[in-house]
């Protein structure tokens, strides 16, 4: 099968379906690593848990995107 015709054939997929060949794709490109992944999920509980308890106050995105902005600009 040809590139052409399998991308045609992609395209034609529901979008979730499309999403799984894309992911598929990528990791096949760029192969997970175990433990940066868990390094990345053991962060992502702790900050969750941080904020859960209010230890820590969540920033919208907005806003620190504004402070970027003004920072560079």
């Amino acid at each position: 099968m040809k590139t052409e015709d399998l991308l045609r054939e992609i395209e034609s997929l529901p979008v979730e379906e499309r999403a799984r060949v894309a992911d598929s794709v990528l990791k096949s490109l760029n192969p997970p690593e175990s433990e940066i992944d868990k390094k990345w999920a053991e962060a992502a509980k702790r900050r969750l848990d941080e904020i859960r308890s209010g230890t820590i106050k969540p920033v919208p995105g907005e806003e620190v995107f504004e402070e970027v902005w003004k920072r560079f600009s």
